[in-house]
């Protein structure tokens, strides 16, 4: 079966001009949201990319919404239904016949540690708004503080970038009257190889106002 590849939505969104500054690529605009040098929220980004045709067509040429993705993830870590035990497989094959090729060079996010079932599985939840990025970090990050696992705040986020013709996957469509309408949402169906190329440090002592954490890590990955 021919499967189609979704245009490059980074292109169409950059360069961006916001609070009068011009941003040339997604990794750029994100490290001037982390040092506070611009500011967004992530409903602002939402509508951005809501006003942006590129990604009109992203979650119009999928079927799928944030029940259907909740409803597999649901079955995909069931391990003591053995009655539905061949569900996950059958779910995720009926997935994988609606799902695109995503385009070359498209950044997206993920916040938090990456787990070690991604490489196993194939399988993860991204995003392409950074600011909602930046906001599951935090929300991370302050559950492993209340929860005492971490001895210190810090926030890691992770920029995947596409380098392969071959990670397959959809946009998922949001309902824009509920609180997940700032998620967007793209969920990874399957890629041959995700590679951890660079990461960096970001001392949050040294932005003027940041309450934010103590440091925050920024990891880039490559998605083949």
């Amino acid at each position: 079966m021919s499967r189609a590849t979704l245009a490059s939505l980074d292109m169409s969104l950059y360069p961006l001009v916001w609070e009068q500054q011009t941003f040339i690529d997604s990794q750029q605009f994100l490290m001037a949201i982390l040092t506070q040098s611009a500011e967004i929220r992530p409903e602002n980004f939402t509508k951005l990319l809501l006003n942006n045709p590129v990604y009109q067509e992203w979650i119009n040429a999928t079927v799928f919404g944030r029940y259907i993705q909740r409803s597999f993830a649901a079955f995909y870590q069931q391990t003591e239904d053995s009655f539905n035990m061949d569900m996950p497989a059958l779910f995720r094959n009926e997935l994988t016949r609606h799902a695109q090729y995503l385009p070359l060079h498209q950044t997206l996010f993920f916040a938090g540690e990456m787990p070690k079932s991604v490489r196993q599985e194939r399988l993860f939840t991204t995003t392409v708004n950074p600011a909602t990025a930046l906001a599951a970090a935090e929300k991370l990050n302050q559950h492993s503080l209340q929860s005492g696992r971490a001895s210190h705040p810090s926030l890691i986020i992770n920029q995947l970038t596409i380098a392969g013709k071959q990670v397959m996957g959809f946009p998922i469509r949001h309902n824009k009257r509920t609180s997940e309408r700032t998620r967007n949402e793209v969920l990874i169906l399957d890629f041959r190889d995700l590679r951890l190329v660079n990461e960096e440090v970001i001392e949050t002592s040294e932005i003027k106002k940041s309450n934010i954490a103590e440091t925050i890590l920024l990891r880039y990955y490559e998605l083949r």
